[in-house]
């Protein structure tokens, strides 16, 4: 820690961390802080010193709000973050809240900031501070409607840059950029991921698991990526925490409003939104993303979410003469049904059920002839059409389901058949 390239192992040796928590205060101006913040895994370069400060400094934050998020009340964190200054021999003082500065700060920053290597780190950061910001209901029983937290993301200085949030979220997941080679702020570890990615990825995975109410991820070993893309993966689970966030007494929540609402780029209609939310995206670059991506249940739960409640998108979506692109991933979920988590099968079923329900849909995937489907093993299908192979594939789940006695996709696939016929 300070000049010097560090080791996560040598953190608790350090005797900058020792300073940092122990009882003494430390003034503003003391040298101590450049050097608490100028520790690096590699060598930096001098072009991206600020950056990499920046960076640190941002890891500080995110590690602590780490522990102060589990260890007390959401007051008792407003008061870490309450500044009080005063004149030597006065007792005035002028309080300053930092907690939502902190948290207009992290929103500015993910908007403003343009997603280049030298900025994929601390842009992370960015995102994942929000999200272990966010995973108070972690520790809470009961749905957090008018925490600080909340309000600072719904009604405070955040809430004018709600539509830019969302669009640079989707950007980021539209993009699926890689994370650079570690040659600037982290070494990799032996099995490719990044350290950063590894010591953030607890929290975004527990939030993710109690927001999927415990069933999410896939089974230890099943669809990992060999080369994860750390930043398009904790960008999409801030935007679904985001728009899932209940609805206040008097305040509906603003990203579900932008999520439900924003329009493609190519729409040249003149009538304006009554949505005060809304803003405009590439749709083909958001439907090829969705098309590719559908392995995750994140990706799935994206997907179900737009076809729900965005129009704009079912539309969109329905419209495409490359259905097969986004109902072949969808059947595949289906066919490996037991290496899948109920949540990831039923929100598949429930996207084949909302597709199902436009005629035009029915007629066309009968028209489209598919050869040698590589994942469906049990027999050679050298030649199906989209709908039969919808069918088969569907029925089958039924069978899987029967013998597990999965009660909800059983009846939800009974609904399915019903309604294609």
């Amino acid at each position: 820690m300070g000049a010097n390239t560090s080791q996560v192992s040598d953190l608790s040796e350090s005797q900058s961390i020792r300073t940092l928590i122990g009882p003494e205060s430390i003034s503003e101006n003391e040298p101590f802080w450049n050097q608490l913040i100028s520790f690096t895994f590699t060598s930096p370069t001098c072009s991206q010193l600020f950056i990499w400060q920046a960076h640190n400094a941002l890891f500080l934050v995110r590690c602590l709000l780490k522990v102060f998020i589990r260890e007390m009340s959401e007051g008792e964190l407003h008061l870490q973050f309450s500044y009080q200054a005063r004149a030597p021999g006065t007792y005035e003082s002028n309080s300053e809240d930092l907690l939502e500065e902190l948290m207009c700060n992290l929103v500015h920053l993910i908007v403003e900031v343009p997603l280049l290597d030298i900025t994929y780190n601390i842009l992370f950061e960015a995102v994942t501070t929000l999200l272990v910001l966010l995973s108070y209901q972690l520790f809470q029983k009961d749905i957090l409607r008018e925490g600080l937290i909340y309000q600072c993301l719904t009604r405070g200085r955040c809430l004018t840059l709600t539509s830019r949030l969302v669009k640079t979220l989707l950007y980021n997941f539209i993009r699926q950029e890689k994370c650079p080679p570690p040659a600037h702020l982290f070494q990799t570890q032996a099995d490719g991921g990044g350290l950063l990615y590894g010591l953030a990825s607890g929290v975004a995975s527990g939030l993710w698991s109690v927001f999927t109410l415990g069933g999410a991820g896939s089974k230890s070993g099943v669809d990992q990526e060999q080369n994860p893309l750390p930043l398009s993966n904790q960008s999409l689970l801030l935007l679904l925490v985001l728009a899932n966030l209940t609805d206040g007494p008097d305040c509906p929540n603003p990203y579900k409003q932008a999520v439900t609402c924003f329009k493609n780029t190519q729409d040249t209609s003149s009538i304006p939104s009554p949505q005060p939310h809304t803003f405009q995206i590439n749709f083909n670059s958001l439907y090829t993303a969705l098309c590719e991506q559908q392995r995750s249940d994140q990706a799935t739960l994206l997907l179900y979410t737009l076809l729900h409640q965005n129009p704009n998108m079912k539309t969109y979506v329905l419209s495409r003469t490359d259905m097969e692109n986004l109902v072949m991933p969808i059947l595949e979920i289906l066919y490996h049904v037991e290496e899948r988590n109920s949540h990831h099968v039923y929100m598949a079923l429930i996207i084949l059920l909302i597709l199902t329900e436009d005629d035009t849909f029915n007629r066309s995937i009968h028209e489209v002839i598919l050869k040698n489907i590589s994942w469906y093993t049990e027999r050679a299908l050298t030649e199906i059409s989209l709908g039969s192979l919808l069918i088969l594939v569907v029925i089958r789940t039924i069978q899987f389901n029967m013998t597990r006695t999965r009660v909800r996709s059983t009846r939800l696939c009974s609904f399915f058949l019903t309604n294609f016929f």
